[in-house]
């Protein structure tokens, strides 16, 4: 076991540095992107599925509350945390739309969408950015190194891992330096 315990975690510190090698300049542009959107008075609105669901909760809840330094609260929702809402859309129309139908509710021009999908084709993710698009938002697209989400993000952040687990821990290792760096932009912290 404690063979198998060091190549996990040497595993996931890989993925990661590649990652973060690759994409240095893209996360940097990404803050400041959100920083001035925030700034503006526009808001994050994060989803995903399963764990990615719990991501844009976790992530949401870092720029709402606070991250490293005591600040004023940033605009962000979570699309995956209203259960009437998710299960009233999925009911009468279609699961596909749980993310679209409050996308279009919520959205406006403007704002930044933060999509999670470690396949990159989650059906729910992908209509709901086509229509995020649509509206004038501005895609930041969180997935794996495969599929459509890639090529639809302003932002594609596609880590190449075919492991569900690294994918997603790169994922939240990725969205809490976008919550650093956004805050100390906001806030000279």
């Amino acid at each position: 076991m404690k063979q198998h315990i060091l190549d996990t975690l040497e595993e996931s510190i890989s993925v990661k540095k590649e990652f973060i090698s690759t994409h240095t300049a893209l996360i940097e542009k990404a803050a400041l992107f959100l920083a001035q959107a925030l700034d503006k008075g526009n808001k994050i609105l994060l989803f995903g599925n399963g764990g990615s669901a719990a991501d844009a909760q976790h992530i949401a809840a870092e720029f709402v509350n606070r991250f490293q330094i005591e600040r004023p609260p940033l605009a962000a929702i979570a699309l995956t945390c209203d259960t009437s809402v998710i299960t009233s859309i999925g009911n009468d129309y279609a699961f596909e739309d749980i993310f679209l139908k409050q996308v279009q509710a919520l959205g406006k021009p403007g704002d930044v969408v933060m999509a999670i999908t470690t396949s990159g084709n989650s059906p729910n993710v992908i209509k709901a950015v086509k229509a995020a698009r649509s509206m004038e938002m501005t895609i930041m697209g969180l997935s794996g190194g495969k599929g459509r989400l890639k090529e639809l993000s302003d932002f594609p952040f596609a880590v190449n891992a075919t492991s569900t687990a690294r994918i997603q821990e790169t994922h939240i290792t990725l969205a809490h330096i976008l919550c650093d760096l956004t805050e100390r932009s906001l806030f000279n912290g």
